[in-house]
């Protein structure tokens, strides 16, 4: 009994651990390529090796975590084959999920989207756009009752974080206002309660930040912090 209780314990640490990792994960605390300590991990959160090896095979599960026997784990890096893979599936998945969720939206729900929509146009920070968009795009999901899609698009956009951050900072130089267009236009779909105009706005707004983000191959190339991850890509 004392033996199921420990890893009881440990299994519960395990997850507030990994939750907490992923949470700075995906708010740009660790960049890609960053490597992790378990022993800075452990003392961070106050907990034991068990744990911390328990959450760090959490999210290499999710994709966020390379993990290199006897060397480390790393923040899973960024590639251009990667990218191309994960937005080509969030193509296809987000606009079915959407048109499951928009008929399910009640119209308080879609003012909020409407303020999202107002308050990204107006963000000076690209933390605090990467935020409301979170909030905008995972809520227009919200009404939609399934067993397994919404799970699955919730990993993608975990795995895509540092894609979108990528593409936000070259959206932004370069002045493109067509994201704020394409949430502008949702909402005005939510309204006439049309799924068909949703999903077609909702592909063409994922497609063009594929298509944006391959016109910058710089963005993939880079070692961030210096360090090389000695694991090859997994697939």
């Amino acid at each position: 009994m004392r033996r199921v209780t420990e890893l009881s314990a440990h299994g519960a640490a395990g997850a507030r651990i990994a939750t907490e990792l992923r949470d700075a994960i995906l708010s740009g605390e660790y960049a890609p390529g960053a490597r992790i300590r378990q022993e800075d991990l452990a003392e961070r959160s106050g907990a034991s090796r068990v744990p911390v090896r328990e959450a760090l095979r959490i999210l290499e599960s999710e994709g966020l975590l390379t993990l290199v026997a006897n060397t480390g784990a790393w923040v899973t890096r960024l590639t251009l084959a990667d990218c191309e893979e994960l937005y080509r599936i969030r193509e296809r998945l987000e606009p079915l999920l959407l048109t499951y969720s928009v008929p399910a939206l009640s119209p308080a729900e879609i003012d909020r989207f409407a303020e999202l929509a107002e308050a990204m146009e107006n963000a000076d920070d690209v933390e605090e756009f990467l935020r409301l968009d979170r909030e905008f795009h995972l809520g227009s999901y919200s009404g939609a009752e399934t067993a397994v899609l919404g799970d699955l698009v919730l990993a993608l956009w975990n795995r895509t974080q540092h894609y979108r951050r990528a593409f936000t900072r070259v959206f932004r130089a370069e002045g493109d206002r067509s994201v704020h267009h394409d949430h502008q236009l949702l909402v005005a779909a939510f309204r006439r309660g049309d799924t068909e105009e949703a999903e077609r706005i909702l592909t063409a707004h994922i497609r063009r930040t594929r298509l944006e983000l391959a016109r910058h191959p710089e963005l993939f190339s880079e070692e961030p912090h210096g360090h090389r991850n000695p694991q090859p890509r997994h697939r």
